[in-house]
């Protein structure tokens, strides 16, 4: 790993880890804002808790539990993924400048919407980078081509094979 990764995966995993935690603590504090953003997501998906509160204590788990993969090294796309996924539904909750009332009140949900923002794409980032290593896309992709080169040579082969025959029993 290089030095780059060991320093950026736990630089992005801290807010998350912090932030968790907080929701895990004390998940009344954010369910009155994320009830408007939670209630659309468990009717999209039933498999979730329908009760805010709960929604957000698990939110925090998975912030908490992927920060630390993250930060740890181990799991950094999935880990990544799984931050980024989390990320989306307490941003529009927490940080709807849209919708607020005054000038100061947008402007300062705006910059952390705009925070968020950014921390997401180092997130998508981390979620691609392969340290190094080709991709598995890269892989299959040549993979076929060598295949295809494969089934090219053999063909020609097979096709000159009877000519090749005939010519040695002449």
């Amino acid at each position: 790993m290089t030095l780059v990764r060991r320093l950026a995966r736990p630089c992005i995993a801290g807010i998350f880890i912090s932030g968790g935690l907080d929701q895990l603590r004390a998940p009344q504090t954010k369910s009155e804002k994320a009830d408007p953003v939670a209630q659309p997501i468990t009717k999209a998906l039933p498999w979730l808790p329908e009760d805010t509160e709960t929604l957000v204590r698990v939110n925090g788990a998975v912030q908490v539990g992927a920060g630390a993969l993250l930060a740890l090294g181990k799991l950094p796309r999935l880990s990544a993924l799984a931050l980024a996924a989390s990320l989306v539904p307490t941003t529009a909750a927490g940080h709807a400048f849209w919708s607020a009332p005054d000038g100061a009140t947008r402007a300062a949900q705006r910059t952390q919407f705009l925070k968020n923002l950014s921390i997401l794409g180092g997130l998508l980032l981390a979620a691609v980078d392969t340290a190094g290593d080709p991709s598995l896309a890269w892989r299959a992709k040549h993979a076929a081509k060598d295949v295809s080169r494969a089934t090219r040579s053999a063909r020609r082969a097979t096709a000159a094979a009877p000519t090749r025959v005939l010519k040695a029993v002449a």
